[in-house]
């Protein structure tokens, strides 16, 4: 069997990013305390360590809140009603497979009705969350962390891994199980995809609706900036939810293990480096005790704008490739799940058949660039910054250049990965779209 290449710069960069992972949404938590999101330079080591415990210990109510969240899921995940759509063959497993329950939009609608019953009843007031962004950010970390090395050796002592480097922190980093699975009231449910999809986004959601609800209770209104962030993670994280059946064929399910990376991020890095912009809203709103100040109502219907047409982009051209390959592996199953956007399955679509047995999209979005998506989702990316325009800060700037990086990096992944697994259909496809984000430039 070959033997899998090193990617990320191997095992130093693996070091590297481990190290910088935990660095960012500890550094954004502590800057949006003490420097109401700007650059955040404490006066000495002593003054960080203090600023460090008064924001971001963990305490038991941080906790409980994070890992009754997740238990949450993994039950929901486990009972509540969904159809059930097979993945891709795994050629590590003799092309095994596996069925996955997707239920995570009966899980979004439960979620959501019961935060609701026990916000409004005063049970768990949301706001707790924003009151201890910090130290849930804790209880997160330190939970994604132990998650992974319990999955790395439990994969190991039952031999279910695959594709390692035998170079121990390398594969840590990257993973060594595929198809992580547990049994729950009887029931299996696929970790990974539990993770990818409810445990990143719908905490991300539940992080963001304390910022707006804390700048309601300052001012009695909320503002535009923070409206608009609201409607722009509302669309992302419900096109998530309403789509989950497609997930099974994506490259992070099908291809990717699940190794500290995944783990890591999914549980900890997106929700809390992701919710930066609403907290940046909130806190200079409270800082400047105007929470509409200096709106410009012309460059806000222009985001809206964008928003809602990157948006269309990207939910349309990821379900025609999602769905076109779901109907040529014959799994597709048609669903309604608001909002169903037009264009978002090609008829009889136009195909380049590959020796390898697969096929390559060569129509809808993808006749015109290899990664529409990506553009799209780049867009969405910048839109989330530009929405604190108000403040001349540069941190709302870190989220879409990181994305940038990482989705550029993601491309050459997959490039290499395509050029190796189709040969010289590969390079005819190539000739046929040649451009990878935008036609006619790039």
């Amino acid at each position: 069997m070959r033997r899998e290449e090193k990617e990320f710069g191997g095992t130093p960069g693996a070091i590297g990013l481990i190290i910088f992972s935990h660095f960012v949404p500890f550094y954004l938590a502590l800057s949006l305390q003490y420097s109401s999101g700007g650059l955040y330079f404490p006066s000495s080591f002593d003054t960080l360590i203090q600023n460090f415990k008064e924001t971001c210990l963990p305490t038991w109510s941080a906790f409980f809140l994070y890992t009754g969240f997740c238990l949450l899921q993994l039950i929901f995940a486990a009972i509540l009603p969904g159809p059930e759509v097979k993945g891709l063959p795994v050629p590590t497993e003799n092309n095994r497979q596996y069925t996955y329950k997707c239920n995570a939009l009966a899980s979004w609608y439960a979620t959501l009705l019961l935060v609701a019953i026990l916000h409004l009843t005063g049970i768990i007031r949301l706001t707790i969350l924003a009151d201890q962004f910090g130290s849930v950010l804790c209880v997160a970390v330190i939970c994604s962390d132990i998650i992974s090395v319990i999955i790395h050796f439990y994969a190991i002592q039952t031999k279910q891994t695959c594709r390692m480097t035998h170079s121990p922190i390398y594969d840590f980093f990257m993973g060594v199980w595929l198809n992580p699975r547990i049994k729950i009231l009887g029931q299996d449910v696929d970790l990974k995809m539990l993770a990818e999809v409810r445990l990143s986004w719908l905490l991300l959601f539940l992080l963001i609706i304390p910022a707006a609800l804390k700048q309601y209770e300052a001012f009695h209104t909320i503002s535009w900036p923070m409206i608009f962030i609201l409607t722009a993670q509302l669309l992302y994280i419900n096109a998530c939810m309403k789509g989950d059946e497609c997930i099974p064929t994506t490259w992070d399910i099908f291809y990717e293990k699940w190794g500290w990376m995944l783990i890591y991020w999914n549980l900890a890095g997106v929700p809390f480096v992701y919710a930066f912009h609403a907290y940046y809203i909130l806190v200079n709103s409270l800082r400047t005790h105007k929470p509409v100040e200096d709106t410009s109502t012309i460059f806000i219907i222009i985001l809206f704008i964008v928003l809602f047409l990157a948006y269309y982009i990207w939910d349309s051209s990821l379900s025609q490739k999602i769905r076109f390959r779901m109907q040529e592996q014959g799994t597709y199953i048609s669903r309604n799940a608001f909002p169903q956007v037009p264009w978002n399955v090609i008829k009889n679509p136009k195909y380049l058949k590959t020796e390898c047995g697969s096929s390559l999209l060569v129509d809808g979005y993808f006749k015109y660039c290899r990664k529409p998506q990506y553009t799209a989702d780049i867009c969405m990316a910048m839109c989330w910054a530009l929405s604190c325009y108000q403040w001349a800060g540069i941190l709302p700037y870190f989220y879409p250049s990181f994305f940038i990086g990482m989705i550029v990096h993601r491309y050459t992944r997959d490039m290499a990965r395509c050029a190796a697994k189709y040969g010289e259909d590969w390079k005819i496809y190539c000739t046929k779209v040649p451009y990878a984000f935008f036609p006619g430039l790039i």
